[in-house]
């Protein structure tokens, strides 16, 4: 093959990665300001002309990036849960996060830090009205970036199974339908947990789930202006009903 053959076979390759380096570029940029829209004015305010606007172009020629609004939001909401598990996952890799327990520990912490560090996006994910709001769930309509985001906590809690077992309740104690809604949902995370266990596991996390909320979209400052101490409390109640040793911050970082 001569010189000129081998240039002009490489020479379409080289223009398509340039293009999709710059179509990747402009995709970024979309969503950067997208992100600042939603934190300086609200979720309202992430709309595909809003976006447009802000880079100088049209609302039809954004949608040569992104096709429609729930697409845009879809995107969004995937570097937000991205941006959120990987703050997760470094605090669970910490040296001092030896042990499932201190895992758990470790990555709640990093969820409420990461939680008011940016309550806009953190509402986005889980307060939002936006019709995509359903991927924040844990089931099987949740998107990729959804369920990740929920493994990060329920493997913990498996594996804290696993080594040791935790009290669990009696399913012929519970109401029918609550035992049915168990057994469902044991089938949907692939039996990583047997119903009883997922009981445990729902408990500790709408209970952190819930109160976190509560405090970033001040729901309960009228009583509260520090919920850390509040938060550790919940934190030691999730650590008893598991059955682990509770460590406070401090002594963790040591």
């Amino acid at each position: 093959m001569s010189s000129k053959t081998a240039q002009a076979s490489t020479a379409p390759s080289l223009l398509t990665q340039r293009r999709a380096r710059i179509r990747e570029a402009a995709l970024k940029e979309i969503r950067s300001i997208a992100r600042r829209l939603l934190v300086a004015e609200g979720s309202a305010a992430v709309t595909i002309n809003a976006v447009a606007r802000e880079m100088g172009m049209s609302g039809p020629a954004l949608y040569r990036y992104y096709s429609s609004q729930g697409e845009l939001i879809d995107a969004l909401t995937s570097d937000f849960y991205r941006e959120l598990i990987a703050v997760m996952r470094t605090a669970a890799e910490h040296p001092a996060a030896d042990t499932p327990g201190r895992r758990l520990l470790a990555i709640s912490r990093a969820l409420r830090g990461w939680a008011n560090s940016h309550p806009a996006e953190f509402a986005w994910l889980f307060a939002s009205r936006v019709p995509t709001s359903r991927i924040a769930q844990c089931g099987p309509h949740a998107n990729d970036s959804g369920r990740a985001f929920c493994l990060v906590f329920l493997e913990q809690i498996v594996e804290i199974w696993q080594t040791q077992r935790f009290p669990i309740p009696s399913l012929e104690d519970m109401a029918p339908s609550l035992a049915a809604q168990l057994h469902a949902y044991s089938e949907r995370i692939d039996g990583r947990l047997p119903p009883e266990a997922t009981y445990v596991f729902v408990t500790c996390w709408t209970r952190l789930y819930g109160l976190l909320c509560m405090e970033v979209l001040n729901q309960i400052s009228f009583a509260y202006t520090d919920l850390e101490p509040v938060y550790e409390e919940c934190l030691q109640e999730l650590c008893r009903l598991l059955d682990i040793p509770y460590e406070p911050p401090s002594q963790m970082a040591e």
